[in-house]
């Protein structure tokens, strides 16, 4: 154990000593998950919107009033044509186009099917969709309205009776995007710098020549990998908590769960990434090397890891993939606590998945490392 404790020492000597590193470490991390979470959003705001009035009614005025209304469109112009809204489109100007026919009061009025003309900029699917939702449950609730403002004293209608619903949104009430997204950010933050550092770690060794030296000493090879990933684990935990706690004082993100569950997990999933790390380390000469190899794996595991797209959303075989990703574990660790105050024996499954992981990693880097004299 001392030995060990020497490495480590030398190990925390070695990281505060490099001036580049500390910002890389603590600084980063903090400026991503701050700008990432408030730049990273499944809503869809700021929606340029157009229209073309052709029948000049106060009913149609009350219709496009409505889109001004509603807070996620900003109402540009009125386009006297087709052809010149179109353009505008075209050169990226307007999202959306409402096209209002002639006669539209009248037809209403006279209880005539009169269809609305609707363009939308389909470009991004996902922001497509969304956009003709919103026009949608707009239309809709100024269609609700209208019936009830032509109807007339005299008319003997029974209007039937209405079904109201009386939605319940558990875990995220006010449908906060920032509450779905912080814990994922912090996921991939810890993920990225312990990925990083750790591979980067054995081969900053090998590049000034200490790894000779250190080789040729009566030191274990356990020791030795054990004293070089521990200041590494210890840092993960530290971003872990930070993390947290600007997770809390500046996004307000709820914790149901348990925070000693939280770091229970972290402290075994971290294990994973050094072991990823120290085995890259070992099949990699500088630096450079050992840093694209751990951008390219950490791309993937991103990318499949139900982060920014539903995994029940990709195919079948990448839904296979997904059960060899550990930050997919990792992301759904963080969000069942935090946000639905999981317990231990819920996450079970992703504990133990995880912990086969680090033990088959860690053992993967030992056998790798070669500690030759």
């Amino acid at each position: 154990m001392k030995i060990i404790g020497y490495i480590i020492q030398k190990e925390f000597k070695q990281i505060f000593r490099n001036k580049g590193m500390l910002p890389i470490i603590f600084v980063l991390p903090l400026l991503q998950l701050i700008i990432l979470s408030n730049a990273a959003t499944f809503e869809v705001k700021n929606i340029k919107f157009a229209y073309i009035d052709h029948d000049h009614t106060s009913t149609s005025r009350a219709l496009v009033e409505k889109f001004s209304a509603f807070t996620y469109f900003d109402v540009l112009t009125h386009f006297p044509s087709e052809g010149l809204a179109s353009s505008a489109m075209l050169r990226g100007e307007v999202d959306v186009v409402l096209e209002i026919p002639r006669y539209f009061e009248r037809d209403l009025q006279n209880e005539k099917h009169n269809p609305l003309g609707v363009t939308i900029n389909a470009i991004d699917g996902a922001a497509a969709g969304v956009e003709n939702v919103y026009v949608n449950q707009i239309i809709q609730g100024f269609n609700q309205h209208l019936k009830v403002d032509l109807l007339q004293p005299s008319d003997q209608v029974i209007q039937p009776l209405s079904i109201d619903t009386i939605p319940l949104f558990w875990y995220n009430e006010t449908l906060n995007y920032k509450t779905f997204m912080v814990p994922g950010i912090l996921v991939l933050l810890v993920t990225m710098i312990t990925l990083f550092l750790s591979g980067m770690n054995i081969v900053r060794e090998k590049e000034i020549g200490t790894l000779e030296q250190i080789n040729v000493t009566p030191i274990k090879k356990s020791q030795f990998i054990i004293g070089k990933l521990f200041p590494f684990w210890v840092i993960g935990m530290a971003l872990l908590t930070i993390g947290l706690i600007i997770a809390k004082l500046v996004f307000n993100v709820p914790m149901i769960g348990s925070l000693p569950l939280m770091y229970f997990y972290t402290s075994i999933y971290i294990l994973v990434v050094l072991g990823i790390g120290l085995f890259i380390s070992n099949f990699t000469d500088t630096q450079q090397q050992a840093m694209f190899i751990a951008w390219f794996f950490t791309v993937i595991f991103i990318l499949m890891s139900g982060l920014f797209t539903p995994i029940e959303s990709m195919p079948q075989w990448a839904q296979i993939v997904t059960e060899f990703n550990p930050i997919k574990y990792f992301v759904e660790v963080m969000r069942m606590v935090m946000l639905k105050g999981s317990g231990f024996m819920d996450i079970l499954p992703q504990v133990l998945k995880t912990l086969l992981y680090a033990l088959v990693m860690n053992g993967l880097a030992v056998w790798s490392y070669k500690k030759t004299s």
